[in-house]
């Protein structure tokens, strides 16, 4: 485990170990650093002036995590009538919860406006029709389609409106007895583009400005998510991207508007270790398969669309090419291939880097196998 400290700091390193050494959990189950975690909350935002930082709680919506962070002066993204209820459990104020959302359920709608929420991303006529009837004069931001060339999630299939159905949609909302602030967008989720933001923000004030020659006066800018996270590369530090995103910001936009920011794998992702052992190996038409507790259908889902993680194990074994499983008889239950490490024993711990965000919020219990419980340390 040599080049553990090129992902993992030092101090955290002797944490996870040593609750290894001292613990009886059994695995599989999520060791969350909350030393990075905070850490990440003092950087991001800090280098864009005006803003205000809400966590994108499906990251990681375990309550311990979000006690951790109701601690401190952040907001909550939500989508949701479950995580709403996680939050009012907690006792977070309403004026620090908004959901950006597009497309949200009836239930949520009366939940979060009895709690009072007054924040609301939308992207479709039919979706202001329902703001308008459970959610009447709110505060409503329309999400804007944009490139997300560079990103390893990119999110702009699903939601988003190009420019001159923004401007409609604002006009629409304004004619429905809502309050039409501002435009959200985002950039991916794990974005290694850092002028995708750039050319979102061009495609936002030209929608600014069309606003306002129809008198619709903006005020807000959601810039999303999509900071990106260690997992194998390297990736442009939070500093150097918010940086570029504060200049672009004051060349577009006047110095009155207010940013929102929505991060959700940048806070929690890189504070996160998961902690596995082997189950099984085997070798298959000249494949050597290795079989662990925790896969796709458990924790591992983002593994199916791209995202790979770090694996380190304690052998001192001959280094050999695995195809790594998960522990379901499902054949879809395989996490990675041709993953270098010196062979492990059966029982052998497994550490899986970079696992603290879109795991255990994205696990079920297939095949009977339990959501690995996430703990802080």
């Amino acid at each position: 485990m040599e080049t553990a400290l090129e992902y993992i700091p030092q101090h955290t390193w002797s944490k996870i170990l040593n609750f290894i050494a001292r613990s009886d959990e059994v695995p599989p189950y999520l060791l969350l650093d909350r030393d990075i975690i905070k850490e990440k909350i003092e950087i991001i935002g800090k280098n864009i002036s005006n803003s205000k930082v809400f966590y994108a709680v499906k990251a990681n919506p375990d309550v311990s995590v979000l006690s951790y962070l109701s601690q401190y002066d952040i907001g909550f993204e939500i989508a949701s009538e479950g995580e709403l209820r996680i939050l009012s459990s907690l006792g977070v104020d309403a004026s620090k919860i908004i959901t950006s959302n597009p497309i949200k359920t009836l239930n949520f709608l009366n939940e979060a406006t009895n709690y009072g929420i007054k924040y609301y991303a939308y992207d479709s006529k039919a979706e202001v029709d329902k703001l308008s009837r459970y959610a009447p004069g709110s505060n409503v931001y329309v999400r804007l389609s944009v490139s997300n060339e560079g990103s390893e999630w990119p999110l702009s299939k699903k939601f988003g409106v190009e420019i001159d159905e923004a401007l409609e949609l604002l006009l629409y909302a304004k004619n429905k007895d809502l309050n039409p602030v501002g435009i959200t967008f985002h950039v991916g989720s794990q974005c290694n583009n850092v002028y995708n933001w750039s050319a979102a923000l061009d495609k936002a004030r030209e929608l600014f400005e069309m606003a306002k020659d129809r008198g619709i006066d903006l005020k807000l800018l959601n810039i999303g998510g999509g900071y990106p996270i260690r997992y194998l590369k390297k990736v442009t530090d939070i500093e150097v991207i918010e940086k570029k995103i504060n200049n672009a910001l004051w060349q577009r936009f006047p110095e009155d508007i207010e940013i929102f920011i929505e991060p959700g794998r940048a806070v929690v992702g890189d504070a996160g270790v998961f902690v596995s052992s082997v189950i099984g190996k085997a070798k298959r038409d000249d494949e050597n398969w290795l079989y662990i507790d925790v896969g796709v259908f458990n924790g591992l889902m983002e593994s199916v669309g791209g995202i790979k993680y770090k694996f380190l194990v304690g052998s001192r074994n001959e280094p050999k090419k695995w195809t790594i499983a998960g522990p379901s008889c499902d054949s879809f239950d395989v996490i990675d291939k041709e993953v270098e490490l010196a062979e492990p024993e059966v029982g052998n711990i497994v550490l899986i880097l970079s696992a603290g965000a879109y795991t255990v919020s994205y696990a079920s219990e297939f095949n009977g196998f339990a959501i690995p419980k996430t703990i802080l340390i």
